[in-house]
């Protein structure tokens, strides 16, 4: 599992984790798209927007390996502002290369992009 070094652990001041230290010694947990709701507490939605903020500060546009990347938090933006970048992909795979689908992550977090109000 590919540690990535400098990517910040937890949103600071909560416990809304962004990696793991070690593999899961039971399997990988797989990635799936979790339905955000228009009542998500306002601490979800900044964990969320500082998550994709780090990402995007560390990867851009370009694929990365899904590693020591937390599952939970990369299910809550998979399948619209994170997607695959390999076909087939592998969800329950810590060597998984995702992306940042730049539009949609822009429509959804205008402020990580610098176009918040």
């Amino acid at each position: 599992m590919l540690k990535h070094r400098g990517f910040p652990g937890r949103l600071p001041g909560t416990d809304f984790q962004f990696t793991i230290r070690r593999a899961n010694p039971k399997g990988v947990t797989p990635l799936t798209q979790r339905e955000r709701f228009r009542d998500r507490k306002a601490a979800d939605r900044r964990a969320d927007s500082a998550f994709l903020e780090a990402l995007w500060e560390h990867f851009g546009d370009q694929p990365f390996e899904r590693g020591n990347l937390d599952a939970g938090r990369l299910s809550w933006l998979f399948g619209r502002e994170v997607v695959p970048a390999e076909d087939p992909f592998d969800s329950a795979s810590y060597d998984a290369l995702l992306q940042i689908d730049v539009d949609a992550a822009r429509q959804t977090f205008p402020d990580v992009f610098g176009g918040g109000v």
